[in-house]
């Protein structure tokens, strides 16, 4: 059967009425659900310092443990599941995906070398595809078009407050008890959760919160039993369409991949840079990127959504052009923060920069959702984190821990180069290219997990350490790049975006009639 040959059906029966404090509810365990998601995705990069210690691995390692082990499977199985998802009660996949990245988080504190916790982070990832896709189709069926910025940058919230807790957490756990205990006592609650999630949230009609919406028949709602393949390639083929095809949305798209990109990469190795250059111990650095991650960027999330969703009433154009001008104003701030040499004041500029940078998430996901049609929104969900998270989760972390690596082995054999800028090695790239390597001495070798070895000569390990601290303060400028790349494509996204959004509603008149 065609595509245009299926039926709609008006929604069966009295449509039920949900009230605004259980939607407030719904969204509380959504937000829940997201914050342990990211609790259990990023605890990496607060415990990663000892990890790295410990297990004597690279930056290019811990790049791998934070996001291409994670991303991959995530990422795609994010399609999968989403297409589940459009047929089959979401509520109960997002609480089986909870017990399932729980329970590989506790896994990870019995691995005994990198293979073994590389192995149970892909896992982790497997259950997190589960999350997302499905949540953002429930919240935009319980909460109106004009109303899902805000409630999608509140489900967003979930980022900046489960990075908070997984900082301040697992940077305590892991001074007090070791990262292996702060594996266990951060996965164990996703259980509790996921029963909660399935007894106290109901399923809304498809479409529910969308204006004169025809639910799908039983036809559309699953895919006939012959030809199910080619069914899904096609509405893969129509959900990718939609988002790649328009300029608009395929730069907010873009934009919000490569201010991913940069976030995931230094959001990886800030925590490590404060222990190396700072010397502070896991938990005084977890608290300070606690409250870093908790109030500018969970204040930047929230305002994103809200202010967009308010600017939208004058032009549409501003759920693009509010990323792009937060992205702008973060940037130089992050690169300021890095080049100074006091813990205390760069922490302080680092509450700056959060407020204006997480300003994209809200409304980016609101556009995907706006652009598809009601019964695509889990797959366009899915799409779109597909295309983000395996160039954004799986590449900024390995990207900034490969640059470490590189910066390391050249600050390295030569000192003077590497500090003749105080640090600023990317400032300063022509050197590495200008000079041979002269010297057959590694640091990998010579500095095992960053570290001259144990009785090692004291000019090796102040070696080792200065090489590594300007490395790694190399590696985060370098990133910051990215940020930039990234609001120019939200600037380029708001030229046409009310334009594209009119004619998504003219489409869904034209098909009611």
């Amino acid at each position: 059967m065609s595509e245009a040959a299926v039926a709609e059906a008006p929604l069966a029966g009295p449509k039920p009425v949900f009230s605004n404090g259980y939607k407030g509810l719904v969204l509380a365990f959504l937000l829940l659900a997201y914050t342990f998601n990211f609790i259990d995705r990023t605890i990496i990069a607060t415990i990663g310092q000892a990890i790295k210690v410990d297990l004597k691995i690279s930056d290019t390692e811990l790049g791998l443990l934070g996001g291409l082990s994670f991303a991959v499977l995530y990422t795609l199985l994010g399609i999968p599941i989403a297409r589940l998802a459009e047929r089959w009660n979401r509520v109960s996949i997002i609480s089986l995906a909870l017990v399932v990245w729980s329970g590989f988080t506790v896994a990870c504190c019995f691995a005994g070398n990198f293979l073994a916790l590389l192995v149970l982070r892909v896992g982790v990832g497997v259950g997190e595809a589960g999350c997302s896709p499905p949540s953002h189709s429930l919240i935009s069926d319980y909460f109106e078009p004009k109303r899902r910025a805000s409630a999608l940058s509140i489900y967003a919230f979930g980022i900046p407050l489960g990075s908070m807790i997984g900082a301040v957490a697992g940077g305590w756990l892991a001074k007090t008890y070791g990262w292996r205990v702060a594996f266990m006592v951060v996965g164990a609650p996703g259980l509790i959760l996921a029963v909660l999630v399935k007894l106290l949230i109901k399923e809304p009609p498809r479409g529910h919160s969308d204006p004169a919406q025809k639910a799908p028949s039983a036809t559309a709602a699953a895919a006939p039993a012959r030809g199910w393949a080619m069914t899904e390639l096609k509405e893969l083929a129509v959900v990718t369409g939609n988002l790649f095809s328009h300029w608009p949305v395929t730069n907010m798209i873009l934009g919000l991949t490569m201010a991913s990109f940069a976030g995931y990469g230094i959001g990886q190795f800030s925590s490590p840079y404060f222990i190396r250059a700072f010397g502070l111990d896991y938990a005084t650095v977890g608290l300070v990127f606690g409250l870093i991650g908790g109030f500018s960027s969970g204040l930047g999330t929230l305002a994103g959504g809200f202010i967009s969703d308010w600017a939208s009433k004058h032009h549409e154009r501003w759920y693009a052009l509010t990323p792009a001008i937060g992205l702008a104003i973060a940037a130089p701030i992050y690169v300021l923060a890095y080049r100074v040499l006091d813990w205390r004041v760069a922490a302080m500029i680092l509450l700056i920069p959060g407020l204006f940078h997480y300003t994209y998430l809200g409304p980016t996901f609101a556009v995907v959702q706006n652009v598809v049609e009601t019964r695509r929104r889990a797959t366009a969900s899915a799409v779109m984190l597909l295309f983000v998270n395996i160039i954004a989760l799986g590449g900024g972390p390995l990207f900034t821990g490969w640059i470490i690596d590189q910066f390391a082995q050249f600050n390295f054999t030569h000192p003077a180069l590497g500090a003749a800028d105080g640090g600023l090695g990317p400032l300063r790239l022509w050197t590495w290219f200008g000079q041979p390597d002269v010297s057959t001495a590694r640091f990998s070798a010579l500095c095992p997990g960053g570290v001259a070895a144990h009785g090692a000569p004291a000019a090796l390990a102040g070696q080792c350490k200065s090489s590594l601290i300007a490395a790694t303060r190399q590696g985060i400028l370098l990133t910051t790049v990215f940020y930039v790349w990234g609001a120019f494509h939200y600037l380029l996204g708001s030229f046409g975006l009310a334009r594209r959004l009119a004619a998504v509603a003219a489409e869904r008149r034209a098909g009611e009639a």
